[in-house]
């Protein structure tokens, strides 16, 4: 656990104050998952995604997401070659890509965020009918702009629902605030980073998290929480069974990075809305009444008793 540790004080050297956003990008990307940030611009997102490239000793890529970006941008595409009367393949951006920074997401077309959340959940690219696998990693970091929705293309539920969490880095805190700029007078925090850990080494620290154990118990409070959440008056979607199987693999990474090789009750909790808060949709009458989705799992998660409780 000193690893993780240091990588989190490390990239915690560039973005100040934000530790525990930090725990929980990692605790995703342990968990084999892909993460949605909802942040206004300037808090920092490009950044972050760069420190933990560089400190997990990953090859990582960004795109700043436009109109004009293709699918083939994305997955690559084929050009027929006159000598060799065959169709040669030119990789995208995806290609040896372990971690992608996708900026604004939801200000390109439907068809090439359906092309990125495509190869997030198959771990592969399809061109003309071949299939090309992506390294292993392979995570998304995806951003989008909450504020204005000129030119912009929502992300469907069902696409959402590929992402393991969403998160929100938000501003800094007045004292972050002046360390930061304190720390940009002298040099860039970010040009200092070197690496934690080497590629490999991570790969090993998820097999690890695959290999954490997980009660009945505890699934059965899974599962309870998921049929809570489905038959809740003021939720017209509840948690999808992907939701669910995304809940167990946080847990998991959770109770690792927690020194656990076994999951308890309060993982789950501790992971419930980063999990669920973007999975779940609201019936009109709950939002008229002013409820949020995190208010209405509150509730779910306060109405089904915990593996502890259950003794």
């Amino acid at each position: 656990m000193r690893n993780i540790e240091e990588v989190i004080q490390t990239v915690g050297r560039v973005i100040v104050g934000k530790e525990e956003v930090i725990r929980q990008i990692l605790m995703t990307m342990l968990a084999g998952g892909h993460i949605l940030l909802e942040d206004v611009p300037g808090t920092g997102k490009t950044t972050l995604a760069l420190a933990l490239t560089r400190t997990l000793g990953l090859n990582g890529r960004r795109i700043q997401f436009t109109p004009d970006v293709m699918p083939s941008d994305i997955v690559g595409y084929s050009i027929y070659d006159r000598e060799s009367g065959a169709f040669s393949y030119h990789p995208g951006i995806l290609a040896g890509t372990n971690l992608l920074l996708g900026d604004e997401i939801n200000r390109t077309s439907s068809k090439t965020q359906s092309a990125l959340l495509e190869a997030m959940e198959e771990g592969q690219v399809t061109v003309d009918g071949a299939s090309y696998p992506l390294p292993d990693p392979f995570i998304v970091i995806a951003t989008q702009n909450p504020l204005g929705s000129a030119g912009t293309h929502p992300l469907p539920q069902a696409q959402v629902d590929r992402f393991m969490v969403r998160l929100s880095i938000g501003y800094p805190d007045r004292e972050a605030q002046m360390t930061l700029l304190r720390d940009r007078l002298r040099e860039n925090p970010l040009e200092a980073v070197r690496p934690v850990l080497s590629l490999e080494e991570f790969l090993q620290l998820q097999a690890s998290v695959r290999n954490v154990t997980i009660r009945d118990e505890v699934l059965e409070y899974i599962a309870d929480l998921a049929v809570a959440s489905r038959e809740n008056e003021q939720l017209d979607a509840g948690i999808s069974p992907r939701g669910t199987l995304f809940l167990t693999r946080m847990a998991k990474a959770c109770a690792f990075m927690d020194g656990r090789d076994y999951v308890v009750g309060t993982d789950v909790v501790t992971v419930w809305h980063p999990v669920c808060d973007h999975r779940v949709q609201l019936s009109r009458r709950a939002r008229l009444e002013g409820s949020t989705q995190q208010s209405v799992l509150n509730q779910v998660l306060s109405g089904v008793r915990t593996p502890d409780e259950r003794l």
